[in-house]
């Protein structure tokens, strides 16, 4: 398991919201080379301003897709994560069909996820946003279950934008039914320290937050006390 001390190289430093500017996003990026998270998160119109922002750095490139309902037709998720790619993200969070999960069209949810897989191929590592705070405990289960027999790479708990965030019993509910054929990431509502360490120690593989400042804020408080 991660140390304390490695958990901001985990840390998807995620900036979403709709009233973001382009100054913003420079800062983000600013941050994200001088603490070294694993990447900068922003939606799609932003990756080429991200990609030229770090480039010559190891912090990665993320975007979004079918962001932040999953309602979009699959053609349009697979489409907004090829133009992210091509524009220089690494990495695609997309956010389940919800609707057709909780239509049970299984299916349906299949092949939504295998088409963006298809658009990321080899070129970016998927991750899939269950949303697990609109799902059952037998819809997470089944839903993390479509999630590796498509091809993802990790599968995520939330969008931070629904009615509930990441909690540890979900983190914990995924991390038992993927194993080790997919990574878990606990997103929505980690604002602290100890709130990172808790999903880390639950399981999760990668932590999606607004609040890496405040993280890495308390992680040099700890190192100079």
């Amino acid at each position: 398991m991660i140390q304390e001390s490695q958990l901001l190289s985990i840390i998807d430093h995620t900036l979403l919201k709709a009233e973001a500017s382009r100054e913003d996003i420079i800062r983000l990026c600013q941050e994200a080379i001088h603490y070294g998270p694993a990447t900068v998160f922003t939606h799609g119109y932003y990756t080429p301003l991200v990609a030229e922002q770090l480039a010559g750095s190891r912090v990665r490139v993320g975007a979004t897709a079918g962001f932040p309902y999953g309602a979009q037709p699959p053609a349009v998720k697979a489409f907004e994560a090829r133009t992210s790619i091509a524009d220089g993200a690494q990495e695609i969070d997309i956010v389940l069909n919800i609707g057709a999960m909780k239509s049970g069209e299984f299916d349906v949810v299949y092949r939504d996820v295998c088409g963006v897989r298809e658009a990321c191929a080899d070129r970016a590592i998927l991750k899939v946003i269950l949303e697990t705070c609109l799902l059952t405990r037998e819809e997470k289960i089944r839903a993390c279950e479509i999630c590796v027999k498509a091809g993802a790479d990790f599968v995520k708990t939330s969008t931070g934008l629904s009615y509930g965030g990441a909690t540890l019993e979900d983190v914990r509910l995924m991390r038992e039914v993927v194993g080790d054929r997919a990574k878990v990431k606990a997103a929505g509502g980690i604002r602290t320290l100890a709130q990172a360490m808790a999903m880390v120690e639950a399981g999760a593989d990668r932590i999606g937050t607004s609040s890496m400042l405040t993280i890495a804020q308390e992680l040099e408080a700890k190192a100079h006390a």
